[in-house]
């Protein structure tokens, strides 16, 4: 199972995109079949998500 946390935003596309390269890597770098490679995508929102002390909802965007 591979985990991915991320800010949330990204379209459909790009999570597909996403899950596709992560399961081929994976595969070509550790073998087995691809129904035995399960991903969870968790979109986190910036009010939830803190690097530094800091939530990433306060901080500045420029």
């Amino acid at each position: 199972m591979i985990t991915v946390d991320m800010c949330a935003g990204r379209t459909d596309e790009q999570k597909k995109a996403l899950v596709r390269q992560l399961t081929d890597v994976f595969l070509e770098t550790c073998g087995g079949d691809r129904s035995g490679v399960w991903i969870v995508l968790r979109d986190v929102t910036t009010d939830n998500w803190a690097i530094g002390g800091r939530l990433q909802s306060d901080t500045d965007p420029s």
